[in-house]
């Protein structure tokens, strides 16, 4: 749309990679050498952490392309799977023949792999796996993991194994029960933001890529998208895209910090007024104020600016943070809901399924933010007002809570709530649906004009994980429970776990976390592919809500569809 106007010759913010924009700042650099050092090195772990949207996938492509060539690689994009499934992943990825006797059974898949790494080491190859998104990995399958280095000849180790994750996998490994795997880590980096330069850089590597021959921000605007996206790339390319969209609505060739604060509203569903502005209105305060001391305390506790909140945030309410980072990367296409509220669901509009991008090129205006949320918040009887701020706190008010998430159907399926999927076109342009339903490999769409049943396939083509489901906790106060906490929290605990386990609920329920209901919450979490540590967190809680469900809260499946914990 915008392309010709710049002079572009295609967009140059797209959030799906390409290798031509590969833009190595100094930390990306930094993080390639580490790992590129590590892999020469004689075996063991080497960890590479960063939050999400840091570009941790380019890293690991760099090093793709950089391996050695008397090296063998093993990518496992998809962590969650049991110890034989990961030790069966990698003899796949890297070639090994096997019988189907072997497939069945971890020792004989594990003496398969090690005459396959005994061959490398004689021929002077190494095996490298790459394990993304390594904070997804259970306890059990991280202890197999470890096992394998194990494996190893008089003078070294015969596997050299990089796990890439999000924080997460620092908090991880820094368990007791892990404190062996811990210790045979020889390398770790965390991969930091870009810096205000970097930021800079960036962006401009990017526009020249796309054809650029000009300035198009300001060197003020740089600073202000630094600002607003904290240095993260994903999110500095959602913001840079919609101010190059709302620069071409304006007729403008030049974009400053205002309307990179407009844009950035845009993504994340709240005003960014100018600091000049806000330094303004303090300062009006403090003259209106001055010699009351009402007026006074009333002005030391004032809020802090966005970007303290929005940190804060981080740190007490984590599911409000990650409402803000999916918020980020899912940019609205500009409609605002329907005023009439959408009825219940039903029997689709259509009785064939199609393919989903067909849908989006169709219904091009329904796919924004916030039409994606009013029809999530109708499911539950619910009501969202864009004009009335973030989503997520309007669920608060509305006793729901939202859980972003990225995972894969199995997960949506055992959390069985209808959820918004970000989807990414074969243009690069991002849309926002809400599965209702699931059932026999296909999907009802809810839409704020119409529903309509696509394939699962044509999904999973477009979806890369990300989705946010709502749900009503059972829980007050502490978003986690754990042993040794007291009271009608964990007494609720105990008695669900016992209803799902078909025992008749006993009259006087122990209200106290103790040994016992740990035991109960790991067979939970081990049954339905949850993480095992005996905590009842969100996951596990909204799990078992599902369950036990009261009757009023949505379902993704129907009973019979329902997945149980070991399908």
């Amino acid at each position: 749309m915008y392309t010709s106007f710049f002079g572009l010759d295609e967009k140059p913010f797209a959030i799906t990679p390409d290798p031509r924009y590969l833009f190595m700042s100094e930390r990306h650099a930094e993080a390639l050498a580490h790992l590129l050092y590590g892999i020469t090195e004689a075996g063991g772990f080497i960890q590479l952490t960063g939050e999400v949207g840091t570009g941790k996938t380019t890293v690991v492509r760099s090093l793709l392309e950089r391996m050695p060539g008397h090296a063998d690689v093993a990518v496992i994009l998809n962590p969650q799977l049991t110890p034989l499934q990961f030790v069966l992943t990698i003899c796949e990825e890297l070639g090994i023949f096997m019988r189907d006797e072997d497939v069945a059974s971890i020792k004989d898949l594990v003496d398969v792999l090690n005459k396959r790494l005994l061959d490398a080491h004689a021929k002077g190859r190494r095996i490298v796996v790459i394990v993304d998104e390594a904070q997804n990995l259970t306890p059990q399958t991280l202890e197999q993991v470890r096992l394998l280095t194990n494996l190893e000849t008089a003078s070294q180790k015969l596997l050299q194994i990089i796990l890439i994750g999000q924080p997460e996998l620092r908090e991880l490994l820094g368990r007791n029960e892990l404190r062996q795997l811990a210790q045979r880590i020889t390398g770790r980096y965390h991969l930091d933001p870009l810096s205000k330069t970097e930021t800079a850089a960036y962006v401009t590597h990017r526009l020249k890529i796309a054809g650029a021959n000009g300035e198009i921000f300001t060197p003020a605007a740089l600073r202000t998208v630094h600002t607003l996206s904290q240095g993260v790339p994903r999110i500095i390319n959602v913001i840079c895209d919609r101010a190059l969209l709302g620069a071409f609505t304006r007729d403008t060739h030049c974009i400053g910090p205002a309307l990179v604060r407009h844009a950035a509203g845009e993504v994340y569903g709240r005003r960014f007024g100018s600091p000049w502005m806000k330094a303004l209105a303090l300062a009006s305060i403090a003259v209106a104020a001055a010699g009351v001391t009402f007026g006074l305390w009333q002005l030391h506790s004032a809020p802090q600016d966005d970007r303290a909140d929005r940190t804060q945030a981080a740190l007490h309410d984590p599911v409000a943070a990650a409402e803000s980072i999916t918020t980020a990367a899912m940019s609205s296409t500009g409609t605002a809901p329907q005023a009439e509220e959408p009825g219940p669901i039903g029997p689709a509009t259509a009785a064939a399924e199609m393919d989903i991008a067909m849908l989006l090129e169709d219904q091009p205006h329904g796919t924004s933010t916030e039409n994606a949320f009013a029809q999530l918040f109708s499911l539950w009887g619910g009501h969202f007002d864009p004009a009335r701020g973030r989503p997520c706190d309007q669920a608060l008010q509305q006793g729901l809570q939202c859980v972003y998430q990225q995972g894969s159907w199995g997960q949506l399926r055992t959390l069985n709530r209808p959820a918004i999927l970000t989807l990414i076109d074969d243009h690069g342009n991002a849309h926002q649906v809400v599965v209702a339903e699931l059932r026999d490999g296909a999907a009802t769409i809810k839409l704020p004009e119409a529903q309509q049943t696509v394939s699962v396939a044509s999904i999973s083509r477009l979806w890369y994980g990300d989705y946010l489901v709502l749900w009503r906790p059972q829980v007050t106060g502490a978003h986690s429970l754990s042993a040794g906490m007291q009271g009608e929290n964990v007494r609720w605990l105990r008695a669900a776990l016992n209803t799902v386990r078909g025992q008749p609920a006993a009259a006087n329920t122990s209200d106290y976390y103790d040994e016992e209901l740990v035991r109960m919450v790991e067979d939970f979490q081990r049954r339905y592919r949850l993480t095992v540590d005996g905590v009842a967190g969100v996951q596990t809680q909204l799990v078992l809500d599902t369950l036990s469900n009261t009757g009023d809260a949505p379902l993704l499946l129907t009973r019979t569809d329902s997945v149980q914990g070991s399908s």
